[in-house]
């Protein structure tokens, strides 16, 4: 096992190096002009008025203009050591920036998760047990609409229906958990129902398949015919091999989870990694952007690494060597 791990780990290196390439290359190929962007907006100049001068000016003290390896190179120095930059339009550290929006992001996606878990496993089940009848179809077709739906739609929808119905809106303030976990959970508990609603669709359909899968095998009919009751079957027997695809399915939709914050961030006006993200996209805020991008793929090769180390916990055949 430690082996494997030591293998996985350094497998982060050439993929991190990689990624850096193509999240530098991608940021400079992007129409627009940072410098005119500073100008316009940070400065409030008239876009009649600039100069290439002007211009030139901006673009020589942000170091815009060296060449592209010396400035991969500055990036990537500053990534092993620490030292993140400053953003190009407010002068602030972005690992300051980082520190301050990240519990939000994570309260979003812990909650998520947890939550995705509690529901889809139990509905996965059910819908399993009772193949083909009313309960398996109300869970296929919510399932179904959750699939479907876009987020960010969903989202608007709810934000819609509270002013008008309730005259209620969460509060424009975050608060900690555990500085205020009543304010906490007004203002996440929308976005994190949203974010659960397709997150659990897709572990339910999964767990669902899979479970009918499993309960066909000759091993939990032998542990029919031992005299064992069908609960302690299904929850000893069959829902622990079940499991594994879903928790499989966990590590590959983190991705997917980030990238729902990243929307569902502005749609609820949360201060987090995702608006950051987007804000820093349109004001070309090249540090920010590639620090915040580094962040999420570090974060989605973690989260395989740990999804592939539980197989050996739900199931004591699987070994790493």
């Amino acid at each position: 096992m430690q082996a494997y791990m030591l293998k996985r780990l350094l497998l982060f290196v050439p993929t991190l190096i990689l990624a850096s390439m193509m999240i530098f290359g991608i940021m400079r190929v992007l129409p627009g002009d940072v410098a005119l962007a500073i100008l316009i907006t940070g400065e409030g100049e008239s876009q009649d008025i600039i100069t290439e001068e002007d211009i030139q000016r901006i673009r020589d003290q942000l170091g815009l203009g060296d060449p592209l390896v010396v400035q991969y190179v500055k990036w990537v120095r500053g990534l092993v050591t620490g030292d993140l930059g400053n953003s190009l339009f407010n002068n602030r550290a972005v690992s300051t920036m980082i520190a301050e929006r990240l519990p939000i992001t994570l309260h979003l996606m812990v909650y998520t998760v947890t939550l995705s878990l509690v529901v889809s496993i139990p509905l996965g089940v059910i819908a399993a047990l009772k193949q083909n009848k009313w309960p398996d179809y109300l869970i296929r077709l919510t399932s179904i609409l959750g699939l479907a739906a876009p987020n960010f739609w969903i989202g608007m929808l709810i934000i819609l229906f509270l002013v008008l119905v309730f005259r209620w809106v969460p509060e424009p303030i975050y608060e900690d958990v555990w500085v205020n976990p009543i304010t906490n959970i007004s203002i996440l508990i929308w976005p994190v129902i949203v974010l659960n609603w397709r997150f659990s669709s897709y572990q339910a359909r999964v767990m669902r398949a899979n479970l009918l899968e499993v309960l066909r095998m000759d091993y939990v009919r032998t542990a029919h015919s031992k005299g064992l009751s069908p609960r302690m079957v299904v929850t000893r027997h069959a829902v622990r091999n079940a499991l594994l695809p879903v928790i499989t399915l966990l590590g590959s939709e983190v991705a997917v989870l980030l990238g729902g914050t990243v929307i569902l961030e502005n749609v609820f006006n949360l201060s987090g990694i995702g608006q950051a993200l987007i804000q820093g996209m349109q004001q070309r805020d090249y540090p920010i952007v590639q620090a915040l991008a580094m962040m999420f793929m570090a974060f989605t090769l973690t989260a395989n690494l740990i999804v592939d180390l539980l197989y050996a916990v739900l199931n004591p055949r699987i070994r790493y060597t």
